[in-house]
């Protein structure tokens, strides 16, 4: 019985779960009011779940929203909708949302949906001081508080009558940033404000800029006021002064600096004021600037001073200035409406000037170490002015140059490019030498004391003759070197080798090598090698010929082999001829000897073979012929019977054998003779 209660239950169990069946149409996501809110207001996520069942029955519905990708929401409800409220929504909250509903093991997801909450939150602004020194540092904070990074941060320094000054400070990790604003001479009342950017799908978003920060400034010390006396109207000679001077704040780290044309001529440190003097000179005309610094504050005042001329610069003049050692020179400085002055005249040195007189005027007897450069001084009221400089050159004669080639030997070879050098021994530079090829002139070249001339055209037939001048500005003229007579190398060109008798040659007889080229000039090194494994040289001569002949005498079999020769001359280029290969080989009575000696010994081994098969022969029928020679004797007399005389034309069988010297033989004669042994 209870076995078919449990039967009925577990079947009416099976219908009942069979009844509950459903489906997910969709899942879907709306936002309300819209998919752009404004920053503050409320705003709802939905999701929807459109579920169609074959009864009416209840079902629980798992609902998830995520923004981004990330959970933001999740509850379960009996009920088709889920609602995200937002409160207030902040521009943290613009991203794409999405939604999935799981249900008795089934699972459905929606389609995405941007979400943009347009406007930032309002910015807060703060700064560390309200009150600051020129040259001290600002610190600002700007903070947008219910914004999530990455965000970026926009600073403006606003002054009168001046454009902002902007810092822009990305932010990856924070929703703060913080600049420090250095303030700058004039900066007298500073505003500060800020506004935030974050990027959305459509491009970059603004906030609204921040409270403006209103920071005072003070000066830590006035402008520098700079004086000069006792009067402005300064000639060359006068006492001028000059006087800095500045008030200050605070008598601490302060230093006052005189410049003229980036020249330091004064400073003081923790004055109020700095004097400096001098004796003017026309010089001292320009700009003077006075600058009083504290910390990184810098504060400046500029001054122009002119100074007027007590009496233009002297001027020296020369009565040559070039001349031959030993002539006169006569050096006058002179001023323009001056004639009282004191005078003195000197000659430049590296280190320092050279006095050498006192004076208007010097006249002195010139050498060779007197060149350089002279200048006279010019001295009144204790303002001393120079001249410009007066070059004077004095001039020793050249000597007799000579000309050499550069290699050392007076020799080119033909194709190779000619390098002469001429010198002068003495003389005074710059000097000019001129080359010659025969009477042509080929190059002018101006030097200290010597030059180089490349001559490039070498030809065949040439000989040279060459030649150089030397001359300077000394009054004896051209000096000119002696007549250089060049040898032209002609490298060796072709050499080739022979030899009588060529190819085979007789052992014990002599050989001829006869080794030429070509062209080349004399005297030409001739060396003859034979080829081994290694180079083997022969023989070496030097000829004054294009050609030798070696005779090598009694000629071996070990001398079969390969053989070339080799040319050079004084162009030290090695030319090798074709190589010619050699046999030598016995002569006609060497053959003669040897051919006998091989067919007597060919004989010998033929008659000891013969007469040992003849003897074995004898000795195995020795015994049968004693027995039977009564029936032999008929035999052999029945086969003379049976030979026909004959002229030699016919024969039964084979009559004559042939032996190792194609001698004919008879067969009878073969018989008798193999009986008589």
């Amino acid at each position: 019985m209870y076995l078919a209660l449990l039967v009925i239950f577990l079947q009416c169990s099976e219908l009942y779960a069979q009844g509950k069946v459903f489906t997910f149409n969709r899942v879907e996501i709306r936002v309300q009011p819209s998919v752009k809110v404004k920053n503050g207001a409320p705003m709802s996520i939905i999701c929807h779940a459109d579920i169609s069942k074959n009864t009416d029955f209840q079902l629980k519905h798992n609902f998830t929203i995520f923004k981004d990708g990330k959970l933001v929401f999740m509850t379960v409800s009996d009920k088709e909708d889920a609602r995200y409220e937002i409160p207030m929504a902040k521009s943290s909250d613009t991203g794409d949302y999405e939604c999935t509903v799981k249900a008795d093991g089934k699972l459905s997801f929606s389609n995405s949906i941007y979400v943009w909450v347009a406007g930032m939150t309002k910015p807060i602004l703060t700064a560390d001081k309200k009150e600051v020194l020129e040259g001290e540092v600002v610190k600002l904070r700007c903070e947008l508080p219910e914004e999530v990074p990455p965000l970026e941060f926009f600073f403006r320094k606003i002054k009168t009558n001046s454009a902002p000054k902007e810092k822009r400070v990305p932010e990856r990790n924070q929703n703060f940033s913080e600049v420090e604003y250095y303030v700058e001479e004039g900066d007298n009342i500073l505003q500060f404000d800020c506004f935030g950017k974050r990027q959305v799908r459509s491009g970059w978003e603004s906030s609204q800029h921040s409270n403006k920060t209103l920071v005072t400034v003070k000066e830590p010390f006035i402008k520098p006021t700079l004086i000069t006396g006792p009067s402005s109207n300064v000639t060359e000679g006068d006492q001028i002064e000059f006087e800095c001077s500045t008030v200050v704040a605070q008598m601490r780290d302060i230093e006052i600096i005189l410049q003229k044309n980036r020249t330091i001529l004064n400073s003081v440190r923790d004055k109020k004021f700095l004097k400096y003097s001098t004796v003017a000179t026309q010089e001292d005309s320009g700009e003077y600037l006075c600058k009083v610094e504290q910390g990184a504050v810098s504060k400046t005042t500029k001054l122009n001073v002119f100074v007027s001329e007590l009496f233009p610069k002297p001027t020296l003049s020369a009565s040559m200035t070039k001349l031959d050692e030993s002539k006169d020179l006569i050096l006058s400085c002179i001023i323009n409406g001056f004639r009282r002055a004191n005078f003195s005249i000197v000659r430049k040195g590296s280190h320092e000037d050279i006095l050498l007189k006192n004076s208007r005027v010097l006249a002195m007897k010139v050498n060779v170490n007197d060149t350089g450069s002279y200048t006279c001084k010019a001295e009144i009221k204790g303002i001393v002015k120079e001249s410009k400089p007066v070059r004077i050159n004095v001039y020793a004669p050249v000597s007799k140059p000579t000309l050499s080639v550069v290699s050392g030997s007076p020799e080119v070879i033909l194709g190779k490019p000619l390098q002469l050098i001429c010198h002068s021994v003495m003389g005074t530079p710059p000097i000019t030498f001129t080359f010659y090829k025969g009477d042509e002139i080929r190059k002018n070249v101006t030097n200290d004391t010597y030059a180089m001339f490349l001559d490039e055209d070498i030809g065949l037939n040439d000989n040279g003759r060459y030649k150089c001048d030397a001359r300077n500005n000394h009054s004896s003229g051209v000096k000119t070197s002696n007549i250089l007579n060049v040898t032209v190398i002609v490298p060796i060109r072709n050499a080739s080798l022979g030899s009588v008798p060529y190819g085979e040659v007789e052992v014990g007889s002599d050989t001829a090598f006869l080794c030429s080229v070509k062209e080349g000039s004399w005297p030409i090194d001739f060396k003859f090698f034979k080829k081994t494994d290694h180079e083997v040289l022969l023989h070496e001569v030097r000829e004054y010929s294009d050609r030798t002949i070696w005779h090598k005498k009694t000629m071996k079999r070990k001398d079969t082999g390969t053989y070339y020769c080799m040319a050079s001359n004084r162009a030290s280029m090695d030319v090798r001829s074709r190589p010619i290969t050699i046999h030598v080989i016995l002569a006609a009575w060497q053959k003669g000897v040897i051919a006998a000696f091989v067919l007597t010994a060919i004989a010998g081994a033929g008659a000891i073979a013969l007469w040992w098969f003849l003897h074995k022969k004898k000795k195995a029928k020795g015994p049968s012929m004693e027995m039977s020679g009564s029936a032999l004797a008929p035999n052999l007399t029945s086969e003379k019977l049976t030979r026909q005389p004959s002229d030699g034309n016919y024969y039964s069988g084979s009559g004559y054998i042939e032996d190792n010297e194609n001698h004919m033989k008879s067969t009878d004669e073969s018989k008798e003779n193999i009986w008589a042994s």
